[in-house]
Parts: C-alpha cells; sequence; structure tokens
C-alpha cells in the first residue's frame, strides 16, 4: 500500500449542455435510456449539468476519499398541441465517499453502476443500472475485489450493505425505503482467467400507503425485510415477507491478456422464494447473456458486446389457480403494493427493456465503441420482441439504432462535441427518428 498516488488532489468543474429534437410521440429510446434520467423521453428536450467532483487519487494506498456535486435542469415539450411537458432541475451527484484500508463508506447521492461487461455498451444491467436517477443512501461494504489474507491473492470478495430512501414519492406510497445488500467472491487473481459470482438482495420496504396506512417503519419492520420474513400490519405483508423483493445473481467469467480482455456473463432474476442457485430456479429460462470484448492494442474497434435478455417464462403462466399455487406470472419489476415497482422518478432501475407493463420480453443487443483518428464513437442496436404480461398480454416490437461521434477540440479550448442520432422503428413506440447535440 504503498504505491505513489495516481495525482495530486484536485477540484474539477464540470458543466454541459445537450438537447434533443426528433419526429414521433416521444424522443428514440436509445437516447435517454440508461441515461441516469438525464435525458427526457419527450421528443424535444434540453439539459444542462454543473458541478464540481473531487476524484479518488490513492488506489493503493490505506485511506482515500472523493466526492461529488452536481446539479442538472431538465426542460422537454411534446409535439405540438400535445400539451405535454417536463421541466425539472434535481442533484445528479451530492456525495462523499471514504475508502479506510478495505472498508468503503459512502452517503449521498452517487452514480454507481453494477454489472459485468462493458458499461457503455450494455443494454443494462437486471437488478441496477444507469436508467433511472441515483438513489439518496447510505452504504458501508468492499466496493473493490479484496483478496482473502493467506490465499496469495487468488480468492477474492467484495460485498455492501445498503439503506436508502426512494424519494420520488410516487404511485400510492410515500416515504418508500431502500434497503440492498450483496456478496460476491473471485478466483483466479492475476491468472488470465477468473470466476466470479455474486449475489444481490434488493428490498422496498415501509413507507405510507394512502390505501392501506403505515407499511412498518421501525426497527421490527427493517429486520423483517433484511431477513426476508413477514411483518408489517398489512395481511400481504405478514402472509409472504415485508416489501417488495428482487433477488439477482450474476456469474461471470473473464479471460484477459496483454492489452485485452473477453468476459462472459450470465444475469438472473427472482421475486419468489425460496432462492436457488443461478440455473435451478423455476423461471431458470430467463435471463441477460452477455458477452463483451475490449482491446486497447488498435483503436478503431476498442469494444464489442452483445446481450441476449428473455423474461418470458416468469415461472410459468400462474401464481395460483383453482386454489392450487404454481408461484408464475413474477411480473418481475412490478408490486401490487408499491405500485411505482422497481422503478425511480419514472424509469426502470433495472433493464430499461422492460416497464412496468411490459415485462415479458425477448431482445437482442450489439454494441461497438471506438476511436478514428480522434473521433470516438459509438454504436448500439437491439431488437425487442414484446409480450406485455400475463395479465394483460399485448404484443408489440420494437427496433432501436444509435449512432454516436464524439471529439475533443484542442482549438476550442478543448471542449468535446458530440452529436447522436438515433431511431425507433416498430410498434412499441411508433416510428421516431432523432438528433442529440
Amino acid at each position: 500500500m504503498a504505491e505513489p498516488d495516481t495525482c495530486r488532489d484536485s477540484l474539477f468543474y464540470v458543466g454541459s449542455i445537450r438537447a434533443v429534437s426528433s419526429g414521433g410521440a416521444q424522443a428514440p429510446s436509445l437516447l435517454w435510456h440508461n441515461s441516469r434520467g438525464e435525458i427526457s423521453q419527450l421528443p424535444h428536450s434540453g439539459t444542462f449539468q454543473v458541478g464540481i467532483i473531487k476524484p479518488a487519487t490513492r488506489p493503493n494506498r490505506w485511506f482515500d476519499y472523493d466526492f461529488g456535486i452536481g446539479i442538472d435542469g431538465r426542460f422537454g415539450g411534446g409535439q405540438k398541441g400535445s400539451g405535454q411537458q417536463d421541466i425539472t432541475g434535481y442533484f445528479s451527484q451530492l456525495y462523499a465517499h471514504a475508502r479506510l484500508y478495505i472498508v468503503d463508506i459512502t452517503a449521498g447521492i452517487r452514480p454507481q453502476y453494477f454489472g459485468a461487461g462493458d458499461e457503455a455498451l450494455s443494454s443494462g444491467s437486471l437488478h441496477f443500472s444507469n436508467n433511472a436517477h441515483p438513489i439518496p443512501q447510505i452504504s458501508i461494504g468492499f466496493e473493490r475485489w479484496t483478496p482473502i489474507p493467506g490465499l496469495f491473492g487468488y480468492v477474492e470478495v467484495k460485498g455492501g450493505l445498503t439503506h436508502g430512501w426512494l424519494a420520488d414519492n410516487s404511485g400510492t406510497v410515500k416515504g418508500t425505503l431502500l434497503h440492498y445488500k450483496h456478496i460476491g467472491g473471485r478466483v483466479g487473481g492475476k491468472l488470465p482467467v477468473n470466476i466470479s459470482y455474486e449475489f444481490h438482495h434488493m428490498a422496498q420496504w415501509g413507507g405510507y400507503s394512502t390505501v392501506y396506512g403505515d407499511l412498518g417503519n421501525d426497527w421490527a419492520a427493517y429486520k423483517a425485510a433484511f431477513l426476508v420474513r413477514s411483518g408489517g400490519a398489512m395481511q400481504n405483508d405478514q402472509i409472504n415477507a415485508q416489501g417488495n423483493h428482487l433477488c439477482f445473481q450474476q456469474l461471470a467469467l473473464d479471460v484477459k491478456g496483454d492489452g485485452w480482455k473477453v468476459s462472459a456473463y450470465w444475469q438472473a432474476i427472482n421475486e419468489d422464494g425460496p432462492v436457488r442457485l443461478i440455473g435451478f430456479g423455476m423461471n431458470n429460462k430467463d435471463g441477460l447473456w452477455g458477452v463483451s470484448a475490449t482491446q486497447t492494442r488498435w483503436p478503431f474497434i476498442q469494444g464489442f458486446t452483445y446481450e441476449f435478455l428473455q423474461t418470458t417464462d416468469q415461472s410459468g403462466p400462474f401464481h395460483d389457480k383453482d386454489g392450487v399455487v404454481y408461484g408464475g406470472a413474477d411480473t418481475y419489476y412490478f408490486n401490487s403494493i408499491y405500485a411505482q415497482g422497481w422503478s425511480y422518478f419514472g424509469r426502470i432501475i433495472g433493464s430499461p427493456l422492460l416497464t412496468l407493463d411490459n415485462t415479458r420480453v425477448m431482445a437482442h443487443h450489439v454494441g461497438v465503441r471506438g476511436d478514428i483518428f480522434g473521433f470516438r464513437y459509438r454504436v448500439m442496436v437491439n431488437h425487442a420482441e414484446n409480450y406485455g404480461n400475463y395479465y394483460a398480454p399485448k404484443r408489440h416490437h420494437n427496433t432501436a439504432v444509435l449512432l454516436e461521434v464524439k471529439k475533443i477540440v484542442p482549438q476550442a479550448w478543448n471542449l468535446e462535441f458530440g452529436l447522436s442520432l438515433a431511431g425507433d422503428f416498430g410498434t412499441q413506440f411508433g416510428n421516431s427518428f432523432g438528433a442529440m447535440v
């Protein structure tokens, strides 16, 4: 832990402006998917962002810290005569993070990404993607893969415990709380092949419902949510478990060499108990499978990602029928008590390819990125066949495309300029083509 700092401690200021214009009822999906809620869904919008960031600089020392403050403004409008408006301002980040040897402590609104593969090219992890606003939280844990002493670095662990506040107060429940914990193990260390497994448990709990009243906000309710036990003051939570629970598992294989890395990963979600090992649950046909390749030797193609998403099984079409409980019709992300489901400020927290009224999806997603003579590009294409859900089946489809080019211009004070062209084609959103500058 005595290696030099990566750079001097410094404060950096950031600022950006973006404008979107498109045809159709909404902007093309790949312009606003995985944008942390910064881009409006409406066809015409603008965004500004200002902030101050102090990055971490001591990754190999016993103490490090960072913090960030970011303020966003977003305004948008629908097509002429629609009356649609979107005007809002919020903190995109407001956090402080400290690492004491191997323990990380974070408080505030901090952008984070959980998932394998290439973050810039992925369609979005099934539990926490970049789709929604960051959630205010307090967390403690091991954010980095940490070697277990005595095993020569070949076995590593990470994990954490988080308490959060879903502060949007949407739906019929106000003051919803978030419980989140995760643990993972990885074998291989500095070897060219690594295998890792992660388990994540999330629960929306507590709050006050306009229909059911107090949903349990005391220490006993927290313990019930933590241990996935029955509790609370309402019959549903007393029969099942306190809150709305979602479990996520990820199995990944990484093969790496000098300047390159290939990752294969499998993600699975579960909303029923008991939770079984990935591949052995009632809904084992559902999940996200992906492969990602990155390399630094040849700039023209620096990253490639392919992902296949399927959520059509959901443990079968029936939860219960004729007095028999089958445990199916999982309707991922949806909950009858927490009507906002697994979303925050109107955006799904997990994969943006699912919505609360469309949870049965089969999709293929491809992404490529690189640098051609200083022009950094990103191309993404996905095709989704949608089936609504078992309670309200509806068939529709969409093909989404994105071409994005960015360049830093030294002659213009090293400002970065970018142009994104995107389109949706199909019956899900209707045909739409748009641009963002």
